[in-house]
Parts: structure tokens; C-alpha cells; sequence
């Protein structure tokens, strides 16, 4: 008899139910097909695959095909160190990405990874957040890149804690989910054909509308994330508001710094600036200018921290204008 050389098919541990389409041949074509322990029983079952043996026994046999998860299976590394051929789909990018989160956080992963909580995490989010905001602002497409991925790693993060929840678990793939359900029906005319839509503005009337209907809220305000920076805040209040025809002589009146600063931001969403936005482009010019002065200084023979109001006044950079 004509001895066959093995055969390893490795399946992606995001898609457990699926063989590469290069496999499929080579499986029907063998002598013996067996399954790896791990393996969903579905597959198994579609592929006719009997219980792996011991790996003594696998090397051993002619035209072995073994369907396993993992080339870390005691019979795929064996027969691999064999010489078996080895084939594989390797997984899409964001599918390697949970893979990897999952390895991380998995028993005998990485010890601070998997000791984190959705509570641990916020502050991190908060930063790739706002680092993903600089990288916006900046115009680094190296750094978007980058920080694009950082907050992707967030979603992943927290979608897997999620996964262990005792008594209300769910996975990225329900996050995915829910969100192409949320797509598709805030864009029913496009999806569905109903209805037509010619502008912006009216896209988001009708969002605000489906918003309201979906998550049954009581007030228009329902939903504005309360825990977002003041101006944001204020000025997605203004937003809000203004849709609905709240008048502006209704915002607070009062003459303190905190009213003046609502009004303002809430008067700039309702014309269509990001309050927030123009603060932070107007704070980071000011810090540049203080990093100017003080450059300034120093190349005077003098110490920035010794200046007084004059001194600042002396070095201030001419305005651009």
C-alpha cells in the first residue's frame, strides 16, 4: 500500500465551524479524517471526523487528515514535527484581533489583563479616546492609524469582560449585532426603501425620532451622556433643545461664569460650531504660545519661572493676526 503523508487542518478559533475551502478536497480524498479534542461537535459531524487518537497512533497511519483549532494540539504537533502538511485560512485582521484578546485574557494569559474590570478600563478609554481626538486634530494619519486601533482595543476589552458576566453575559459578536441592527433601521431608505432623504438635516430629525421611538425615552434629553466634558455637554444640550424649539431666552440666566459658559456653548451647537472643539483649538494655541514665550526667554539668558507679568509681556509672541 502507497503510504500518504499526513495532513493538518488548523480552523480559526473565530470561526471554530468552518475548514478552509483548500481543505476540503484533501478531506473527502482521505484515508482517515479525525477531529482534535475542542472541536464543535457540528463540524465534527459534518465532516464525518472520528475522536483523534493518541499521537502515536496518528503518526502511525496513512492518509491522515486531522481537523484540529490550535497547532498546539498534542496530535497536530506532532504530526506537523512529522512533516505533515499544514493548511490553514488565516483569520481576517479584526478576527485575529478578538482571537488575540481572548488569548490575553484567557487562564494563563497576561496576569494584568485578565484582572481587569469594566470599572479598571474606564480611564483608559477615556485617554485612547481623547489621544484618538489629538491624532483628528493633528492631521497625523500615522497616529490615527495607531490611535484608532488603541480605542478598537477598548471595545475588544470590554466586549470580552462582558463574555464573563455570571448573569448577563454577552460577546463582541452581539455588540456587532446590535449594531448593524441599529444601522440598518436608522437608515431605512436605504436598507428598505421607505421614505426618502435629501439633507443632513433631516437625516438627523428623523434619527432623533427613531432614537425617541427605540429606546422609548420620556425626555428629550434622555440619553445625552451626562458624563462628558461641560462644553460638549452643554452644547449637546443646546442641540437637543433647539431641534425640539426649547427658545434660547429659556437657558439659564444667571450672570456666574458656569451660566455665561452654557449659553455660550449651547448658542454654538445651535448654530453648528463644536463648542468643545473650538475650546480645545483655542487652550492648545494658548499652550503653544506659552511654549513660544518661554523658548523666548530662555534664549535671553533668562528663566521662565522668574518671569513676572512684564517679562511674559516681553517674550509674548507676536499674534499671527
Amino acid at each position: 500500500m502507497t503510504w500518504r503523508s499526513p495532513t493538518v487542518v488548523l480552523c480559526s478559533p473565530a470561526l471554530p465551524d468552518h475548514v478552509p475551502a483548500a481543505a476540503l478536497s484533501v478531506v473527502r480524498g482521505a484515508e482517515h479524517v479525525y477531529a482534535a479534542v475542542g472541536l464543535p461537535d457540528t463540524l465534527r459531524a459534518a465532516l464525518d471526523a472520528k475522536p483523534a487518537p493518541h499521537p502515536d497512533e496518528l503518526t502511525r497511519q496513512s492518509g491522515v487528515v486531522l481537523v484540529a483549532a490550535d497547532a498546539g494540539d498534542p496530535g497536530a504537533a506532532e504530526l506537523i514535527a512529522e512533516g505533515a502538511t499544514v493548511i490553514e485560512a488565516p483569520a481576517p485582521p479584526l478576527e485575529r484581533a478578538v482571537e488575540v484578546m481572548d488569548r490575553l485574557r484567557s487562564p494563563g494569559g497576561c496576569p494584568w489583563d485578565g484582572s481587569q474590570t469594566h470599572e479598571s478600563l474606564r480611564r483608559y478609554l477615556v485617554e485612547e479616546t481623547y489621544e484618538l481626538l489629538e491624532a483628528i486634530e493633528d492631521g497625523d494619519r500615522t497616529a490615527l492609524r495607531e490611535e484608532l486601533g488603541d480605542v478598537l482595543l477598548q471595545v475588544l476589552f470590554h466586549a470580552r469582560v462582558a463574555a464573563e458576566h455570571e448573569t448577563d453575559a454577552f460577546d463582541v459578536d452581539e455588540v456587532a449585532t446590535q449594531l448593524v441592527a441599529k444601522l440598518v433601521g436608522r437608515h431605512p431608505y436605504l436598507f428598505t426603501g421607505a421614505g426618502r432623504v435629501d439633507s443632513a438635516e433631516q437625516q438627523q430629525l428623523e434619527w432623533e425620532e427613531l432614537k425617541q421611538q427605540e429606546k422609548q425615552r420620556e425626555s428629550l434629553v434622555d440619553g445625552v451622556a451626562l458624563g462628558q466634558p461641560a462644553a460638549a455637554l452643554a452644547g449637546k444640550l443646546g442641540q437637543r433643545t433647539g431641534r425640539a424649539g426649547v427658545p434660547f431666552d429659556l437657558m439659564p440666566a444667571g450672570a456666574d461664569d458656569g451660566s455665561r459658559l452654557f449659553r455660550i456653548a449651547a448658542a454654538a451647537a445651535r448654530t453648528g460650531t463644536d463648542a468643545e472643539g473650538s475650546l480645545r483649538g483655542v487652550a492648545k494655541e494658548f499652550a503653544a504660545r506659552v511654549r513660544e514665550a518661554e523658548r523666548a526667554a530662555r534664549a535671553a539668558g533668562r528663566e521662565p519661572a522668574e518671569l513676572d507679568a512684564d517679562g511674559w509681556r516681553e517674550f509674548w509672541p507676536a499674534s499671527s493676526a
